[in-house]
This record gives C-alpha cells, sequence and structure tokens, in this order.
C-alpha cells in the first residue's frame, strides 16, 4: 500500500529501483516471510530476556514447561534464526536504494563489537552478547534484502500479530490475579530448593507490575512501543480480507488490550513515549491547522495530567528510579573515560559498575541507556558507529514512510496517491524504540531488538519516493 502502488491491499512493496518480484518466486519470498514473521512472534513469547543473563535460564523438561514456562535457552533461537536465513537467502533480491553507507553501516558496527570484544573483561558475557548482536544485524539484512520484496503483508505479519496477542493476553492474565499465583508458587515450592536465585528476578516477582513475556514491565513497554503502531495499521490495512465492521473492531481490541498492558507494566517512560507517538499520528491526520492544535494541546494536557495523577506518590518519594539512573549513567561515562578506544567489552557493563558504584545505589548489569552502553562496553567508536545507523536509518526513511507532512489537503482527491500507512507506523515505532534506548536497554533484548533490526531493514530495503515540493505527488524512481 506504499505511494508507487493504487492497490491499498499490498502494505510492503518490492525492493530494487521500481522494479516487481518475478511471480514464479513469489512463493518462495511469502514462504520466508511467513517463517520470518513466525520466527520473530516466538522471540516476544521465549526469548525475552538478555542474554547476559543466560545462566539463569534452563531448558524446558516437559510438554508444560515447554509451552507454557519461559524463556526458552537462546541457543534454540540461533539455530531457528539460522534456517530462517537460509530460506531468506533464496528469497533475496536486487540491492535497494537506500545509501551504500547505511546498508553497511551495521556490518562495521558488528566487526568493531568483535574487535572490542578481544579486550574484554569477561570473555562469557562478551561471547553472549556478540552471538545477540550478530542476530541483530542479521535480522537487519533479512529485511533490507529479502522482506523487503514481499508484496502482501500478511505472511510475515500473521506470526508477528499471533506473538504479539499472546503476549497481550499473558499480561491481562498476570493483571487478574496471575502474577499473584506465580509469586505463591515461586516462594512455596522453588524459592527454598534454588541455589541463587536472580535478584532482578526476585524484584520482578515482587511488584505488581505486569511484564507478561519479557524480562521486566519496561521490556513489555518497550515492545508495545515498537509493535502496536504497525500492527494497528496492518489491520487497517487489511481492505480485502475484512470488511470495515471487522477492522475497527480488531483495531479496537487489540489498540485497547495494548494500552491497558502499557498501563498495568508501570513504565513511566513507556506512558510519555505512547504520548509522544500518538502526537505525531495528530499531527499527520488531514485536519486543519486551528483544529490539529486544539487536538494536539487537549490530548497532551490529557496525557500529562493523567501521567502525573498515576505517579504522583512515585515523585513524592523522590523518584528513586530516576536517580538510579543517573548513577548508571554516570558510571558509564567514566567507563568511557577510562577506556575510551575498546570500553570494558559487549556486555560488560555490570562487572565495571560493581567497581566504581556509590555503596546505596542499586546494582544494574546494564546502563539503562543503549548508547552510553555502548561507549562504555566497545568505546566511542562502537557508540558512533551505533547511533549513525539508528539516526541515519530513520532520517533517510522519514519522508519515504510518512509522506508529504504540510499542505496536505483536507479533501482527497481520487488522484493523489495513497496514504503509506504501514510505512508510516512501522517508522514511528521504531521512533519510540530507538527513544526508549535513551532510558532502558532495548537493544539488549531480542524480543524487541531483533523486530525492531528488521524493521529498519524493511524501511531501507524498500523502494524510494521522492515527493515534490510543488504538487506533492511522488517520484517513482526510473529504472
Amino acid at each position: 500500500m506504499g505511494a508507487a502502488s493504487h492497490d491499498r491491499g499490498h502494505g510492503m512493496q518490492p525492493a530494487g529501483r521500481g522494479g516487481g518480484s518475478a511471480p514464479a518466486d513469489a512463493w518462495l519470498t511469502s514462504f520466508f516471510a511467513a517463517l520470518f514473521g513466525g520466527f520473530l512472534g516466538l522471540t516476544l513469547l521465549k526469548f525475552g530476556n538478555p542474554p547476559i543473563m543466560e545462566r539463569w535460564v534452563t531448558a524446558p523438561t516437559n510438554f508444560y514447561e515447554f509451552v507454557f514456562g519461559y524463556p526458552w535457552p537462546i541457543a534454540w533461537a540461533y539455530w531457528m534464526l539460522g534456517l530462517v536465513g537460509v530460506a531468506g537467502v533464496f528469497a533475496a533480491g536486487r540491492g535497494p536504494a537506500a545509501p551504500r553507507w547505511l546498508i553497511v553501516l551495521p556490518l562495521l558496527w558488528l566487526l568493531w563489537e568483535i574487535l572490542a570484544g578481544t579486550q574484554s573483561v569477561s570473555a562469557e558475557l562478551t561471547a553472549h552478547t556478540l552471538k545477540h548482536f550478530g542476530a541483530c544485524v542479521l535480522c537487519f539484512y533479512l529485511g533490507l534484502f529479502s522482506l523487503s520484496r514481499l508484496r502482501n503483508p500478511w505472511p510475515f505479519w500473521a506470526g508477528l500479530l499471533g506473538g504479539l496477542a499472546l503476549v497481550l493476553i499473558s499480561g491481562w492474565e498476570q493483571h487478574f490475579g496471575g502474577l499473584q499465583e506465580t509469586r505463591h508458587y515461586f516462594y512455596t515450592y522453588l524459592y527454598n530448593q534454588m541455589e541463587a536465585a536472580p535478584p532482578e528476578y526476585l524484584k520482578r516477582i515482587s511488584s505488581d507490575r505486569i511484564f507478561a513475556t519479557l524480562f521486566y514491565p519496561n521490556s513489555l513497554a518497550g515492545v508495545l512501543i515498537l509493535l502496536l503502531p504497525a500492527s494497528l495499521a496492518v489491520i487497517g490495512e487489511a481492505r480485502q480480507r475484512l470488511t470495515a465492521p471487522a477492522r475497527w473492531f480488531l483495531m479496537a481490541l487489540l489498540g485497547a488490550a495494548g494500552l491497558a498492558c502499557l498501563y498495568w507494566s508501570g513504565s513511566k517512560g513507556g506512558w510519555l513515549l505512547m504520548l509522544v507517538l500518538g502526537l505525531i499520528v495528530l499531527l499527520r491526520l488531514p485536519f486543519g491547522k486551528r483544529f490539529k492544535v486544539i487536538l494536539v494541546a487537549a490530548v497532551l494536557l490529557t496525557g500529562l495530567s493523567g501521567f502525573f495523577w498515576k505517579y504522583s506518590s512515585f515523585f513524592r518519594k523522590g523518584a528513586t528510579s530516576v536517580g538510579a539512573r543517573f548513577d548508571y549513567w554516570r558510571a558509564a561515562c567514566q567507563t568511557i573515560k577510562e577506556n575510551p578506544l575498546f570500553g570494558t567489552g559487549p556486555g560488560t557493563f555490570g562487572i565495571a559498575y560493581e567497581r566504581i558504584k556509590r555503596p546505596e545505589s542499586e546494582m544494574s548489569r546494564l546502563v539503562h541507556n543503549d548508547y552510553l552502553e555502548q561507549a562504555s562496553d566497545s568505546g566511542v567508536l562502537g557508540f558512533a558507529a551505533y547511533s549513525l545507523f539508528i539516526v541515519g536509518a530513520l532520517a533517510w526513511t522519514f519522508k519515504q514512510s510518512t509522506g508529504p507532512w504540510s499542505g496536505r489537503a483536507t479533501t482527497r482527491r481520487r488522484e493523489d496517491p495513497p496514504d503509506d500507512w504501514l510505512g508510516f507506523a512501522v517508522w514511528l515505532g521504531l521512533l519510540g524504540w530507538s527513544l526508549q534506548g535513551l532510558l532502558e536497554f532495548a537493544l539488549y533484548i531480542p524480543a524487541s531488538a531483533w523486530p525492531a533490526f528488521a524493521f529498519l531493514g524493511w524501511l531501507l530495503g524498500r523502494p524510494q519516493l521522492a515527493w515534490t515540493t510543488s504538487n506533492r505527488h511522488p517520484k517513482v524512481p526510473e529504472e
């Protein structure tokens, strides 16, 4: 459903400079997309832990643990992603129109991470982290060269939507009694039999904040910020499969379930980021400027009022988690100063922090800021490569995904290009995910990082559309 095509039932376009995928290999592209979407949906359910926590993950021993227990050992994910990658090679198409430096930058970032890993203070933690980063880069190139050729989005999104739906069901179940039952079972039957329980898990299970199948509540919020906008868009674009009432019902159901889980997660940053994304959506709607100003002001006032009402006790207590993050960031800056070139090794912030943290500060294994973590773990060059890639990819795909933002008429004409809501929604979720990286460690959660890198590749692999400034119609690049 991009601006290069007036078929509003197709949300994903073929890669290349205006060319389409041949009918003979369309089934192969769909098969790969189904595998990839199913795998990413599974990551939401079974691979929501940071790789550096892998030593506390045990393989399931029976059918119940296999299906309902979580997480699975991340080594299983690497094998599955390898099989998906083989299918992606056969489904790959021509080189995309994105700048070469953006295409090469993730690989250069990974190579630098490997080089920095040779100077690591913990070979075990770095090995786990590098495998995860390698999976991130593989997901990016699968999105860039293979997923971007897909015309019909449903083979890919069916598995991803199914995984997200199960995450939401888990979140609702936790809120309405499941979390209390899990807590009772853990302390009654498991706690006394464990040699050492992860402090992070003890803190998580002692709270009433839901986390569904993810590592902790803020990780759940990050997944919702990344996936909810695109999930709503892909349902809204299903005009050839669903009637208008069915689409609106499913969008309302998914949106309400997702926002409820975001609220129950207690993520303050998630609340504010979702509010920002909502305001951006309002700015894109074809309303008059005066009405937009009133609407945006009303939503902003309501959202902020609700935020301060909900978390008033948190601010009265001194916003302890905010103070803790400042201490993490201070320690990261000190580590960068001491190890500016290679850092202490990917995934090793916890070792450096334990040495220099303040006595009253809570221990943390991650910086709670992806960008500072890159600098602390792999030096200034690692930080520069990762940050340049994220900012460059979002900037380059901005106009392609969002279309004309100014001068849009309130009444559409038949000859106007159709809105690319799916591309815009994917870009919007990635913007929220990258901003959450300023406060959390979304990059170090496979369930959010792997889909995010796949989406970045898909956005960069789509055909480039140049919007003219005169009539706001797209120019499709010549072959």
